[in-house]
């Protein structure tokens, strides 16, 4: 946590404005505020809200895994679809992921939710039936299934040991590069209904985190008030309460009008501010 403290102490330079309302404390964290930073970590540690780097690594091998199956998948798509080799060659396809996991937030357990996107070639169908094919043939792959007329159609498996939520998106375009952005709107383009609900879930979490001023502290805060919610049963979208984005999203609103302030005051605050709202 020190490097928390350490962050948070260098952000009293010049500010920039990350909400649509100007900060209500510009203070700089106190001694105390670290201390107390430091307990609260102590606190959150029996209830499992962190990883070990072990099982990080884990999440990223099997996350590489299945960014090299859609690939392939995609290329084998346009070999039988008959596109000519040097469209095949860079045709490419991407898997994005977003969520508790992108936001950095997700506990010891938690599942992954991720985004295929592919190229104009590739259609929803194609992605419900020769990829779901590809992936029933898979070892290390366990209890699949397709819910195709979900809100957001989705693939549900388990890779490994990690459990994964894959929804689809088809761009318009012939081919999917390696730092294509999802944050600018010309993605969105010609897309079907349901390939824009896709994306919309990774453009949420990118822009969170893009107009929170600090990661690290909005992280540790966001956890703490995922636990405390989850704890006391009201933390779940299914059941009429909030979900994961709408806190991610009040956290959001604490860290802009608190912009210097440590994890122990942010949640301090975020009772503080939503309590009068």
């Amino acid at each position: 946590m020190k490097e928390t403290c350490g962050t948070s102490r260098l952000q009293n330079q010049p500010q920039r404005s990350y909400g649509i309302t100007s900060p209500v404390s510009l203070a700089t964290p106190k001694d105390l505020d670290c201390i107390h930073t430091q307990k609260l970590v102590e606190a959150l540690k029996p209830f499992g809200v962190f990883e070990d780097q072990q099982e990080l690594n884990h999440r990223l091998v099997v996350l590489d895994k299945l960014s090299k199956l859609v690939k392939e998948w995609i290329v084998e798509l346009g070999e039988s679809k008959n596109l000519p080799p040097s469209a095949i060659a860079s045709v490419g396809g991407k898997i994005f992921t977003f969520g508790s996991y992108k936001l950095g937030v997700h506990t010891k357990g938690a599942d992954i939710d991720a985004v295929c996107v592919a190229p104009k070639h590739v259609e929803r169908s194609d992605f419900f039936q020769s990829f779901f094919d590809k992936l029933k043939h898979q070892k290390q792959i366990k209890n699949l299934r397709a819910v195709e007329d979900a809100y957001v159609p989705v693939v549900k498996f388990e890779f490994d040991g990690i459990e994964i939520d894959l929804v689809f998106a088809r761009v318009s375009m012939p081919t999917v590069s390696a730092n294509l952005d999802l944050g600018d709107d010309s993605c969105l383009r010609s897309l079907d209904i349901r390939c824009v609900r896709s994306l919309n879930g990774c453009r949420v979490t990118d822009e969170i985190l893009r107009l929170v001023p600090n990661k690290e502290n909005f992280r540790l805060a966001l956890r703490a008030i995922k636990l405390w919610a989850k704890r006391r049963g009201i933390y779940s979208n299914v059941l009429g309460f909030l979900g994961g984005v709408s806190w991610a999203m009040l956290v959001a609103k604490t860290c802009q009008l608190y912009p210097n302030a440590l994890a122990s005051v942010l949640v301090n605050k975020f009772f503080l501010v939503f309590s009068k709202w």
